[in-house]
């Protein structure tokens, strides 16, 4: 059985929580499998974005000087029953999820999850990856379009503790990554508020096996699939346990899960009451006694790239327990 990992890393987001379902009279009712609930919430969204388009016009060469750069949904019909449908201009990500990133055990692994994007503008900066933290404006909405969560202001979230086990909202993650961030002028406003230019704006459209599923989180009910509008303005990237690996490079095995992947989980399993640490968070990766720091600097500290490699098997020293590379020796 899979094990959860050790999340100690800080959000500003919703976290949602790891409940069954509750009867009626109190009675628990077993949570749905996410292989019976997936094709039930692809066949909603699909609909929704076969029957709702956005605010394109507005996006459109020349852009209002004054727009604010708001995607706005709503429905096609009477006027607006010319208008292209979402379906004809969303992405789709194809993303894999197993049962134990909901508490559920191990029963289902890799099931299938299909993620909606639009792209209403390409930013001009930086691209994130899912291990980073992002400053975002957004709003969260069911389909029908009533708000549950956002900020108008922007906030920071850190994307790898979004997907991490028993969080919820994995697709934020995954679909925040899609968008390029803004440049930041030199020149901020001196009221303390933050401006960007040119940055990505998109929506997310997600099911509930992306988001929160079988928990639910505050007014999101059990097996709803969600959306967000979102316009992603800066961003940093991250180094969670400052091992001087970038967490993104900590993905192993390049499947977009950070959670995955824990070089000395066997190692872990045999001390008693320890806890299982994915690499992101974890300063001695392979575990072997030698801080990964330690194996990919130089005497002085600088981090050696690529990192070193000792005994050229194709493992470098840090991931390789039989190797404890210690520069200053």
């Amino acid at each position: 059985m899979k094990k959860l990992l050790l999340i100690v890393i800080g959000m500003g987001f919703i976290v949602g929580c790891g409940n069954d379902d509750d009867g009626l009279g109190g009675i628990a009712i077993p949570p749905r499998t996410l292989s019976e609930v997936a094709p039930e919430d692809d066949a909603e969204l699909q609909e929704f974005l076969s029957t709702h388009f956005y605010n394109y016009e507005d996006f459109q060469s020349p852009v209002d000087p004054n727009f604010d750069y708001q995607i706005i949904i709503d429905k096609i019909e009477g006027e607006n029953a010319d208008k292209i449908p979402l379906i004809d201009q969303v992405g789709t990500l194809e993303v894999k999820v197993s049962s134990f990133e909901f508490g559920l055990g191990d029963d289902e692994e890799d099931i299938i999850h299909k993620l909606y994007y639009l792209s209403a503008r390409e930013g001009i900066g930086e691209d994130p990856s899912v291990a980073d933290s992002v400053f975002v404006r957004y709003n969260g909405r069911f389909l029908d379009g009533i708000p549950f969560d956002g900020s108008d202001s922007g906030l920071w979230f850190d994307l790898a503790r979004i997907q991490a086990p028993l969080q919820g909202a994995r697709g934020f993650t995954e679909g925040v990554s899609l968008f390029n961030a803004g440049q930041i002028p030199v020149e901020q406003p001196s009221d303390g508020t933050f401006t960007a230019e040119g940055f990505g704006v998109g929506a997310i459209f997600m099911p509930s096996g992306l988001a929160y599923f079988n928990s639910g989180q505050g007014i999101i009910g059990p097996y709803t699939p969600i959306m967000f509008d979102v316009q992603v303005l800066t961003l940093n990237f991250a180094d969670h346990d400052n091992d001087g690996v970038p967490s993104i490079q900590e993905d192993l095995n390049q499947n977009g899960y950070l959670y995955d992947d824990n070089t000395d989980q066997s190692n872990e399993e045999e001390i008693q009451g320890a806890s299982l640490v994915a690499d992101l968070l974890d300063i001695d990766d392979d575990g072997d006694g030698v801080l990964t720091r330690t194996e990919i600097s130089d005497a002085d500290g600088n981090i050696i790239f690529p990192y070193p490699d000792s005994n050229n098997d194709g493992t470098p020293d840090y991931l390789d327990a039989d190797i404890q590379r210690d520069p200053n020796e």
